[in-house]
């Protein structure tokens, strides 16, 4: 008896809180998106440099002259190679491919931070809008319970407020789906030319420690 008096007491609340955190997961969002952004368009590596600094490794194989060269770099891909050829430079091209996988690894996690809480969002926005729905129309309902004279204003006020809830549901949800859809295929394809550069470099690595 208890439980179902919380429980209805709890219904009664309304859909004003659920907007509430409709309100809040958007401006989270906002956040997460707004960061991801900065960090990504700061985490490149400059294009031509890396490309002229590769180019001239794979002819000559000079791995600690490459090896300065990305560490004068910022971004992803100067931070993967640079690790991977420290680690040829010290102790050999299998230390290298090791040290490569595992930095990229770590990388993987620094990229996809904050990202599923934008999938999540977006997957159940639309759930936490349509309770709130419900939960309005239950108070709705119960409003028109106690006010019977004035039953029709009564239960259109209530429906319309609670059908503001699906509303704003949606209109949190479809953000952060293509946010996320975007940030996850910048994500995928930093870290696909990511490896295919380590691929080359290991290459020459090991085509150098062969003819050694």
């Amino acid at each position: 008896m208890v439980i179902e008096e919380t429980l209805f007491a709890f219904a009664l609340m309304g859909a004003g809180w659920v907007l509430w955190f409709l309100v809040i997961l958007s401006v989270v969002c906002v956040g997460i998106a707004l960061e991801r952004a900065v960090f990504l368009t700061k985490n490149r590596t400059p294009a031509d440099a890396l490309e002229d600094g590769l180019a001239l490794f794979l002819k000559d194989g000079d791995a600690a002259g490459f090896q300065k060269k990305l560490d004068g770099m910022k971004g992803l891909e100067a931070r993967v190679l640079g690790a991977g050829l420290e680690a040829a430079v010290e102790s050999g091209t299998p230390a290298a491919e090791e040290c490569i996988a595992g930095t990229l690894i770590f990388e993987r996690t620094r990229l996809d931070r904050g990202l599923m809480l934008l999938g999540t969002t977006g997957a159940n926005a639309p759930f936490i809008g349509l309770f709130g729905t419900v939960l309005g129309i239950i108070k709705a309902f119960a409003d028109l319970a106690e006010h019977q004279a004035e039953a029709a204003s009564a239960v259109m006020a209530g429906i319309s407020e609670a059908l503001v809830a699906t509303a704003i549901g949606l209109l949190v949800a479809i953000p952060a789906v293509v946010l996320y859809n975007a940030f996850q295929r910048r994500v995928k394809l930093d870290l696909a030319r990511t490896e295919s550069l380590s691929h080359l470099v290991l290459a020459r690595l090991k085509a150098g420690a062969a003819g050694s």
